[in-house]
């Protein structure tokens, strides 16, 4: 790659949306601060009235309602961002009647973003949504489960992996990826439960 010199390059991060796309005229994001981190060391820099260039959407996951009985979302750290809008977009809509399990893992109990968010949803849509939390680190006194998210965990609450019409949706940090979908020449756990390919799919 070459360039004139003095020219200069965009750099562009992919983040979701945690609004609803019915509420038009604003959008939420949630976006973690990294002390390395250019992009979200700049957003948390910005002030009121300061501007930011956005794309137009790239392609994600096209849901389509009812398209199976029963869904695994798997979430770790800010990858919750996708895994909350598709939950959340699947349980407005009246029409779908998606079963989800949602497995959410982070570091700290702190680390559990959205989590009152979550739990409303979980209340109000008890019959279709049950989520797990998972902290590796957790508090003392913490309410949370402590480790991560294992065969075992994933084969109790989730025990869907032999159902072929099933789903697990996944986005986390890069080693919990890895350890659920796989590596090359490797199985991951989701494999170990029966999951094929075409059944899991990574934000």
């Amino acid at each position: 790659m070459s360039w004139p010199k003095g020219q200069w390059l965009p750099v562009a991060r992919p983040y979701t949306p945690i609004s609803s796309s019915d509420q038009s005229g604003f959008l939420d994001l949630l976006v973690k601060h990294y002390p390395h981190g250019k992009q979200s060391t700049h957003i948390h820099s910005l002030e009121p009235g300061q501007t930011m260039l956005f794309a137009a959407p790239l392609q994600g996951y096209p849901w389509k309602p009812n398209s199976f009985p029963h869904v695994t979302m798997v979430a770790g750290g800010v990858g919750i961002t996708p895994i909350y809008q598709l939950t959340r977009g699947i349980l407005s809509n009246p029409e779908d009647k998606t079963a989800i399990s949602l497995v959410f893992a982070a570091n700290t109990d702190q680390e559990l973003v959205l989590k009152d968010e979550l739990d409303k949803l979980q209340s109000e849509f008890a019959s279709r949504l049950t989520i797990t939390y998972i902290v590796s680190h957790p508090a003392v006194k913490s309410p949370f489960e402590k480790g991560r998210v294992t065969r075992e965990l994933l084969d109790k609450v989730a025990p869907w992996p032999k159902d072929q019409n099933g789903k697990v949706f996944v986005c986390g940090p890069p080693a919990m990826e890895a350890a659920l979908i796989g590596t090359k020449g490797k199985t991951g756990i989701l494999g170990e439960l029966g999951y094929g390919k075409d059944q899991i799919h990574k934000f």
